[in-house]
């Protein structure tokens, strides 16, 4: 299968002006997977925020329920920055949804990496 096919024409490219590509929806399938990624990510984390972490009302279904929810969440974060990564990097994706999905992950990336170097 021609992958080369799937990118928009150089020249097309450079004829829109860059405040144009930027202030657009993503172009690429995998802009358009990074955008809803990230928006995945910022709808868990909120409930995350307002649901689960306030709740004082001990559940027995809640111990078994959240780490497996946390690690999709961040799962979800981190899928959307790297994929993000790569749009902007191999699909020439400009779009600001695609430079926002990075926030996600480097999020993602700084809370794992804040565990390993400084456990509590």
């Amino acid at each position: 299968m021609n992958t080369e096919s799937r990118r928009p024409p150089a020249d097309s490219l450079a004829r829109r002006p860059i405040e144009r590509r930027i202030l657009a929806a993503p172009s690429s399938r995998l802009g358009r997977w990074a955008a809803a990624l990230m928006a995945v990510f910022v709808v868990l984390f909120m409930i995350n925020s307002f649901v689960f972490m306030p709740a004082t009302i001990e559940v027995p279904w809640r111990e078994s329920l959240l780490p497996f929810y946390g690690l999709g969440m961040l799962l979800c974060g981190l899928a959307a920055g790297v994929i993000a990564l790569v749009a902007l990097t191999r699909r020439g994706d400009r779009s600001w949804l695609v430079w926002l999905a990075l926030l996600p992950g480097l999020s993602v990336l700084f809370i794992v990496l804040g565990e390993c170097l400084v456990p509590h």
